[in-house]
Parts: C-alpha cells; structure tokens; sequence
C-alpha cells in the first residue's frame, strides 16, 4: 500500500489540476465511494454529487446507501449523522475537518444540560418538557434527546415534530436556532408571549420562574449567521420595485422576515415552490446564496427571475471550506486505501442519538 498522501501536496494546486484528479480518483472508486451534497454547497463541488438535498433528506439518504465510503461535502454535523445513520461497515468522511457550523456551535451538550437541571428546578422538565434539537446541532445534543425522550427536527418536519411532542408534553425546549422555533410555533398558533428565548450565559436563561412556567416554547438564543443578514426592508424594496413579485424566505430566518415572506419553509420547499411556480414570475430568496444562484440558473429558461435577497453577499462560509483541494486529497487517499478525516460518534452517544433521530424519521 502507498503511503498516506500529505495535504500540502494539493494545497498548492490549481482548482483546474484538482479537478483532473478528482475525476480520476472517482473513476478508480467507482460506487465504492458516495458523495452526498448539501444544496449549500459550492457548485465546483456540488457537480460531484451523488445524492442531494436538505438535512432531512440526506439523513434518510445516509441510512440507505450502500458505498463503503460516505463523503459528506457539507458541515461536521451532518457527517455524524452519516455516521450515526450508516451500517457498521461504513465509513463516513468529512473532506475538511474544519467545516463547522456557527449555529451549531451556539449550543453545547454543558448549557443544554444547565438549562435542564435549572429547569428542574422550577418545573418538572422530565414530566413537562420534551427537548427538540434542530439536526443543525452536535451529535450530543441529539443524544441529549434521546436520553430524555426527546426528538430531532430539521426544517422540513419542524411542524410535525413540536405536534408530536405537544402530545407527549405540555412544553418544548428548542435548540439551536430560535428563529426556526419561533416560527414553527406560531404557524402552530401559540402566542408569542408563550415563547421566551433562553439565553444559556444567564442564570436560568435570564428568565424568572413565572416565564418558566407559562413558556409553551422555550427557544435556544442561537441562530445562522446566513439568514440573520436578512431584513424587511429588503422585501419591501422588492415589492415596491416588483409589485407582482412573490417572496419565499428559509424558516431561519427572523420572525419580521418571514411574516413579510409568501412562502416560508426549508430549502426544500422553496425549491419546490419556485419551480412549481408559472412561466415569467420574478421571485426574491431569503436563504443561502449558492443554492439561489443554482436555482436562479435552473429556472431560468422558464422566463422566471429569482434574486437574492440580500445586497450582502452572504453564504455559508464554512461548508465553503470543502473545496477542490481538499475534496481531491480525501478521494486520492482513498483509491490508495487511506481513510482521512474519517468521522466516528462514540457508541454509548451514537445509539442515543440514533435513537432520537430514528424517532423523527418515524414521526415525518
């Protein structure tokens, strides 16, 4: 077996030479080797994918394929449910340990389990509240859930989720991402003044036991640095320019956004919405920016328009990191028989959280 080719190697090659090996490692792999791409990933790699989509649907894909390999050309995060979700055999790989997710960082397995003990020290958390962990969150904290018969969601399922949990309990604790929270409980008709955002570097989430217990809807202080850029005077601009245009925002985006939307819902749905729409429409997209330029260019023959919403260019910078070198040293590595940056969950933590993701793809 040769040796373990070192990054630096290409590090210093061009995309263009990158992309030579990459096509000859995937060649010498053959099915061997998945790739699974979310719809934010850069489009030099997202040519490259085998399967696609949001959260939800790459969970399930994860559970199904049957490569030995699973190179997940998104964030950390959604490499451990690969792994969590894969046979034994299977090994998941992320090309670039450092694509992260700042929404997920924005909660740790330490503060959710704060929040729980102080919770039980006004309310019965174990008898009253069911935790919810967007699948935008660390491998813990979806074993966190399962331990305490909780659930995962993503965007997609976030409604059927809190109504399966309402059915169980009278609250939710919702993490990471309040925004996302927030709107699936008001799509749900729960008041906002039922919904208090927990603030986990306060003493107990800087809210008083009066709050505690009237909360129906506990939301995690976190959110995703893409749709924060988003504001409602973009959407008014739009509309003042474009009256007959039609709006449609991610559910992470802030409340003011999306009660200004059309259609708010997962990347999904906007996918989804877009393309069903008629000939000739002009529409303007609150999520991140490459998976609007890709939707822009596959409705364009159409006649129909899509815009970002933002004037700022904003993307998610991390899964930007999985780029051509680093995508070309993990296949390169493994046609030569060597595994890099291959993400394991512990055991004890992978089956918790199994559990909690498995409940969800029951529940959706």
């Amino acid at each position: 077996m040769s040796e373990l080719i070192p990054f630096d190697v290409f590090n210093a090659l061009s995309d263009d030479d990158c992309h030579a090996r990459i096509r000859s490692a995937r060649e010498k792999l053959g099915k061997r080797a998945a790739l699974l791409c979310h719809h934010y990933q850069r489009a030099d790699i997202y040519q490259y994918a085998d399967l696609t989509g949001d959260s939800l649907r790459l969970s399930r894909m994860a559970a199904n394929t049957d490569a030995d390999y699973l190179v997940f050309c998104g964030v950390h995060f959604m490499a451990e449910v690969a792994d969590i979700m894969s046979k034994p055999h299977q090994i998941a790989i992320l090309p670039d340990l450092a694509a992260g997710c700042s929404m997920a960082d924005m909660a740790n397995l330490a503060k959710v389990t704060r929040c729980w003990r102080e919770l039980n020290e006004v309310i019965d958390a174990e008898a009253l509240v069911t935790p919810i962990t967007y699948i935008n969150s660390a491998a813990d904290l979806k074993a966190f859930c399962g331990e305490h018969e909780g659930i995962v969601c993503t965007s997609s399922n976030a409604p059927v989720i809190a109504k399966w949990a309402f059915e169980r309990r009278e609250k939710i604790l919702f993490f990471p991402d309040q925004h996302l929270g927030r709107w699936t409980g008001y799509s749900m008709g729960i008041p906002l003044d039922e919904m208090f955002v927990w603030d986990p570097d306060l003493e107990f989430g800087g809210l008083t036991p009066e709050q505690i217990r009237k909360a129906k809807l506990l939301l995690w202080k976190g959110h995703c640095s893409v749709h924060q850029m988003f504001r409602p005077a973009h959407i008014d601009n739009f509309r003042r320019q474009y009256p007959d245009g039609k709006v449609a925002s991610h559910a992470e985006c802030a409340f003011e956004v999306c009660m200004a939307s059309d259609y708010v819902g997962s990347t999904e749905l906007i996918i989804d919405v877009v393309k069903k729409a008629p000939p000739n429409t002009r529409w303007l997209v609150g999520t991140e920016l490459n998976l609007v330029n890709r939707l822009a260019e596959e409705v364009k023959p159409e006649g129909k328009i899509v815009q970002f919403m933002s004037p700022t260019v904003c993307m998610c910078s991390t899964m930007q990191r999985i780029d051509p070198q680093h995508l070309a040293w993990t296949l390169e590595n493994l046609a030569a028989g060597h595994v890099v940056n291959h993400i394991r969950v512990p055991e004890h933590e992978a089956a918790l959280a199994r559990a909690s993701v498995e409940r969800m793809l029951a529940v959706s």
